[in-house]
This record gives C-alpha cells, sequence and structure tokens, in this order.
C-alpha cells in the first residue's frame, strides 16, 4: 500500500468519525465483549471530555481528532488537539517554551497528541489490526506535516509505548524518558502475599500504616458499576474540587465530565470512599484496564493519618490483586509511593520541532536527559521496599 492510497483528515467532533470506526482502532479487544486494554483511547472517555466541556472551547485544549483513511475505511485515529499552553499534560516542557520565546519564536499554539489530563501510558496511534505499520506511519507523517503546513512550534506525543518510540523515532521524532512508580503484581494470592515479599522493615511499617488509616472512625466502601450512586459522585466532586484547586488553580474536569462517567463509564470505574458519622469524607478514584488498574484522583474533606496511602494504594492492590490484573499505575510523581511497593518505572513521550536549530538543542538535552533518568530509576530500585532477591526477579 503506497502513501498515495492513505487520505488523512482531521476531526474536531469525535461524534463525526464515530463510535464504530474509533473503537476498532483503539479497542479492537473490546469487539468481542472484552475489557478495553486502555479505557482511556475509547470513544467514550474521549467523548465524555468533550461533550463535557472538559476540553474545548476555553480549555487550552481544541480537539483536532487525526484519522487515516484507505477507500472508506478508517484504518487509523489519534487524539490530538491544538493547545494554548502546557497544563494538564505532566510532561513538562516549560522551559522550552520559555527558551523558544526569548529567542523569537512563539511557541504556542502547539499540536498535541495525547489523553487530557491523564498521565497514563498507552498506544497514542490507534491503529485497526492488519494496518498497524501503514497507519502509524500516516498518522505521524500527516501530524508532521500538520504542523509544518500552520507554522506551529512543534508537535508533541505524550505517554506513548515503548514500542510506538521506536518506530516514531525512524519517521523523524525524538523520544524523551521520564519515570512514574507502578505496583507490579507478582501473582500474589492477597494482601498477605504482598508483604511477604518485602523486608521486615517496610512490611511492619506498611501494617502500621494500614491499622493507622483503618482506625479512622468510619468505615471503606470499594464500589464499582451498578454499586456507584449520584450520590457518591457528588461526594468525589467536593473532594475532586479540593485536590484542583490546590493542586492546579481549577480543576481540569467540570462537574458534567462526572455525571456522563456515571453513565457511560462506571463499568471502567473503582470508587474507593471513606464514610465517618454519615459523611463522606475521603475518596480515590480508580479505572480498570484488562491487565491494569489506573489511580487517576484523590480527594478529602477531613484529614485522617494514613488515610490517603489507605485509599490511594493499599486499596488499590487489594483491588488489582483481586482482578489478577497485572499493574497498578498510581499517577504522575511521587517517590513517597516507593516505601509503598511502587517501583519507577520509564515512560515515554515523542516531540518534533518546526526549528531546526532548536530541535538540534532539544535533542542534546533529551539524550542528557535520559541518561539522568536511567540512572534515578537504578538508584530508586535500589532503595525499594523489596527484599533483594525479589527485586532482581522483577527486574
Amino acid at each position: 500500500m503506497s502513501a498515495q492510497d492513505v487520505e488523512i483528515r482531521v476531526v474536531p467532533e469525535l461524534a463525526d468519525i464515530g463510535q464504530a470506526d474509533w473503537d476498532a482502532c483503539a479497542c479492537p479487544e473490546a469487539q468481542s465483549g472484552a475489557r478495553a486494554r486502555d479505557p482511556f483511547t475509547t470513544f467514550r472517555f474521549l467523548a465524555a471530555l468533550q461533550k463535557s466541556g472538559s476540553v474545548g472551547p476555553g480549555t487550552g485544549w481544541q480537539p483536532q481528532y487525526l484519522t487515516a483513511t484507505v477507500a472508506g475505511q478508517v484504518i487509523a485515529v489519534a487524539p490530538m488537539y491544538v493547545k494554548s499552553h502546557s497544563q494538564g499534560e505532566y510532561i513538562f516542557d516549560h522551559n522550552w517554551a520559555h527558551a523558544y520565546e526569548r529567542a523569537g519564536g512563539r511557541y504556542y499554539p502547539k499540536l498535541q497528541i495525547a489523553v487530557p489530563h491523564t498521565p497514563v501510558t498507552g498506544r497514542r496511534f490507534l491503529t485497526r489490526p492488519g494496518f498497524e505499520e501503514t497507519g502509524m506511519a500516516a498518522l505521524v507523517q500527516g501530524a508532521i506535516q500538520l504542523t509544518e503546513s500552520n507554522n506551529l512550534s512543534s508537535l508533541h506525543v505524550t505517554f506513548c509505548t515503548e514500542d510506538e518510540v521506536e518506530v516514531a523515532k525512524e519517521l523523524g521524532l525524538m523520544p524523551r524518558k521520564s519515570q512514574q512508580f507502578h505496583w507490579r503484581n507478582d501473582g500474589y494470592v492477597n494482601f498477605d502475599g504482598f508483604l511477604s515479599s518485602l523486608n521486615s522493615r517496610k512490611r511492619k511499617n506498611i501494617r502500621k500504616e494500614r491499622m493507622t488509616a483503618q482506625s479512622f472512625g468510619g468505615h471503606i466502601r470499594v464500589l464499582t458499576g451498578d454499586q456507584i450512586k449520584p450520590e457518591h459522585w457528588d461526594a468525589f466532586w467536593r473532594f475532586y474540587q479540593d485536590t484542583g484547586a490546590r493542586k492546579w488553580g481549577t480543576p481540569y474536569l467540570t462537574r458534567s465530565f462526572f455525571d456522563i462517567a456515571h453513565e457511560t463509564l462506571r463499568d471502567d470505574i473503582v470508587l474507593v470512599l471513606a464514610k465517618r458519622d454519615g459523611e463522606y469524607v475521603a475518596g480515590a478514584l480508580n479505572f480498570i484496564g484488562a491487565d491494569a488498574l489506573y489511580g487517576r484522583y484523590w480527594g478529602c474533606s477531613e484529614h485522617h493519618p494514613c488515610l490517603h496511602f489507605e485509599l490511594c494504594y493499599y486499596q488499590a492492590i487489594d483491588i488489582a490483586i483481586a482482578y489478577k490484573l497485572k499493574t497498578v499505575e498510581a499517577g504522575a510523581q511521587g517517590e513517597h509511593k516507593l516505601a509503598r511497593g511502587y517501583l519507577p518505572t520509564p515512560t515515554w513521550s515523542l516531540h518534533w520541532m518546526r526549528d531546526a536549530g532548536f530541535a538540534n538543542a532539544i535533542g542534546d538535552y533529551l539524550a542528557a536527559e535520559r541518561a539522568a533518568v536511567d540512572e534515578e530509576i537504578e538508584i530508586l530500585t535500589d532503595y525499594g521496599p523489596f527484599r533483594r532477591a525479589q527485586v532482581e526477579e522483577q527486574e
């Protein structure tokens, strides 16, 4: 198949692509009724962002979904946005923007292929089975061409897979390496099985933290699917607003997003809520994939010692073991996760700069950064809570 056979289009409304075509590329494994491997690139999640106004006018995330079509059939899609800032990305390029603008350039707007507000690794070049090579090449080349023809400063692809990095490097994109902290399920039967893999000091500390958290004076509920009711979203919205205001100034997601999530996403969600004296006082929101549990948001209206660790990290491990999931991805940043059994794990992004001189400078920076990240991962892994033999086995 030649490049001339592939038509590249930009579509501002996800509905104009259609759920069937989008999900045939994003989650073909779900067509037979299986759970989507990545809930965040499904039509229902991205549509919830757009319908709720969490992306679109006034947000700095203007949807420009990229499609590749052959003979009228959509063979590949990508969640692409025109960005007027660098918020909600979790791969930080603010210093790049400042340097480019000090040199007289205009960094914004830029193109971003990503799941907004979601620092979760997954495929970003979504291809229908059988069109993997052709579809990805068409999307990468199309995105670069759009960046050039619209005189945009740059193209960024955040939290892509390592396999995509290897292909995209050959197509002219520069890789960037970062890290998160993920928990890995080594076939544990229960939480005690996980604890047995830790050194004694960390094992005792986690048991103490769980006892402290669970003595907060109430009880903890784990809800999914139809167990989740509108009242639970009312409580969680309060928590999310508080956390969002403190972290970002303004919460990224609108209240409407959670209403839509209740209608279309609740089977993909596990909500962990703490209730005391008849009131919900804290909560953590997780999404379920085919192989992983994704911790996304946490908030509280009352502070209780270690309750954050319990709801976000230890309950997540319990859930992953129960669902026989391979990993828990607990979100961006946070070296405090290391002591709770979450090990440093590489994450990747891809970048293309229109200005050749700027691209060379960024390329040099990324090479040095990759070496530093590798060293940091090695050091942090050595400081982890696992017994030495367990670490070597996981590596």
